[in-house]
């Protein structure tokens, strides 16, 4: 198996990022779920809830914080991704492509991708 081109792994990497970013987005709803079932329970004053309960509480609320701050060098990361990623396609253009449209169809598919998500607030 050929090592993959610079513009396979500009894509692969553009992909990773996102996927990681979607990853992390699922992890802060499960957060902010634990969270909320957390804070009803302390509220409601159930009998099974241990001593701890509200150092859990703000456990939680910390890795929830954490969490939000991954978001803004992540997609920083990507910005700078997409760039290389578009650099890429540019030389691969300019040295011509016979043999690599479906290579540089997925790049300009990952590029869309990533732009879309680094512009996400």
């Amino acid at each position: 198996m050929a090592p993959p081109t610079p513009l396979e792994r500009a894509t692969n990497s553009v992909l990773r990022l996102v996927k990681e970013e979607s990853y992390y987005h699922k992890e802060l709803a499960h957060q902010e779920t634990r969270i909320s079932k957390l804070q009803t329970e302390i509220a409601a004053g159930k009998p099974d809830l241990d001593s701890n309960a509200p150092y859990m509480l703000k456990q939680e609320q910390t890795a929830l914080e954490e969490t939000k701050a991954v978001f803004g060098p992540l997609r920083d990361k990507i910005s700078e991704a997409v760039q290389n990623l578009e650099e890429q396609i540019a030389i691969t253009e300019s040295d011509g492509a016979e043999g690599k449209e479906e290579e540089l169809k997925k790049a300009r598919e990952a590029v869309e991708s990533g732009k879309k998500v680094a512009e996400q607030e």
